[in-house]
């Protein structure tokens, strides 16, 4: 199994300390990690798009930038880009950029995301996520496999034989499709043969393997191999201790300030206490063994090779403590109980003839 870790740059007082963090702490915070993730073997980091507080990741190509220039290994992703209200000649142009500055480590994964109040920032409603979303995709991929497209839409002005630069630095960007609470972001993945992230992080297990099985199924109606399907997987928030007992006492404190966040309301967790997402829920809090068992039953449901994480919210001693015993005493069991055949090879790049123009 490949592991990702991952952040969405929430900016919130410590819990249990009080501690405050400037905004450019946090940036610095993010690049740290990624710098430590890449050193303790983790296979990528990942970046979400949130726009409102207390979320500072409105911006994820220019972070992964940054992360880029501190890293020369460690995989890119954005967790999620959200697409669903961005202009796609925006998004060809910034991320092939990225493409560029990181050599050909990126990968994107877009949804249309859980935070309503973009919505009304970019001048798209609810009910039109899901097409605009669909719209702006097809568009995408035509941007960054095409030259001189000519375009029209609903949610962007018309285009007219336009090539976007620079082209990517990859052949192709490889896309995955973030999968939360619709058929339809498994729909649009299947009909492309595109692989799906499950975001796995608020619900019980059934709601996110029946999205996953519908994936299955619908790459085979599309005329594509559904054992060969790669699926990706988050998981509620990380917390070892020595015992559960442990990791319950420490990690609490946290798990009260962020389901009082009013973007944890939003997304409608059906589990009344840390004791029932633990039992119920994905949340990987415990001793290192009963967190590889979890990790390794809900891979026998959703199949998944790529498992992402994150340690956001903890003191910066913490994510350090939590990093260093995820990769010691956890990381090594699913590299060997899981195979994953997802980043073993190096990116594909643009043959030297076909970039000279």
């Amino acid at each position: 199994m490949k592991v990702a870790l991952f952040s969405l740059m929430m900016n919130l007082p410590n819990a249990v300390t009080g501690e405050s963090w400037t905004s450019q702490q946090k940036f610095q915070n993010v690049i740290n990690q990624a710098v430590l993730a890449e050193k303790l073997g983790f296979d990528a980091y990942g970046v979400g798009e949130r726009h409102g507080a207390p979320f500072l990741s409105s911006s994820p190509p220019i972070v992964l930038t940054a992360i880029a220039a501190r890293t020369s290994r460690i995989r890119l992703l954005t967790t999620v880009t959200v697409l669903s209200v961005l202009d796609p000649v925006r998004v060809a142009e910034d991320y092939a950029t990225l493409d560029h500055l990181s050599g050909g480590r990126l990968e994107m994964i877009i949804g249309k995301g859980n935070d309503p109040r973009h919505y009304p920032l970019f001048g798209i409603t609810e009910e039109e996520q899901w097409d605009s979303m669909a719209e702006r995709y097809r568009l995408l991929k035509r941007l960054w496999t095409e030259e001189k497209v000519t375009w029209e839409g609903r949610y962007r002005s018309p285009l007219n034989q336009v090539t976007t630069y620079p082209r990517t630095y990859q052949s192709a960007i490889p896309i995955w499709h973030g999968s939360a609470s619709s058929t339809l972001s498994t729909e649009l993945a299947a009909q492309f043969g595109e692989p799906i992230f499950s975001s796995n992080s608020f619900h019980p297990l059934a709601k996110y393997k029946a999205l996953i099985d519908h994936y299955r199924e619908r790459l085979a109606y599309y005329g594509h191999d559904p054992s060969q399907a790669v699926v990706g997987a988050g998981s509620g928030s990380l917390y070892l201790g020595n015992t559960t007992e442990e990791a319950i006492r420490r990690f609490k404190p946290y798990y009260r300030a962020f389901s009082a966040t009013e973007s944890a309301k939003h997304n409608q967790s059906p589990f009344v206490s840390l004791e029932d997402n633990i039992m119920n829920g994905p949340a990987l809090i415990g001793s290192p063994e009963q967190v590889v068992e979890k990790i390794l039953n809900y891979h026998e449901a959703f199949g998944h090779q790529v498992l992402s994480i994150s340690v956001d919210g903890l003191t910066e001693t913490e994510q350090q403590e939590q990093l260093q015993r995820f990769a010691e005493e956890v990381l090594p069991v699913l590299k060997r109980e899981i195979s994953s055949k997802v980043w073993e090879n190096p990116p594909v790049i643009e043959k030297e003839e076909k970039a000279v123009r």
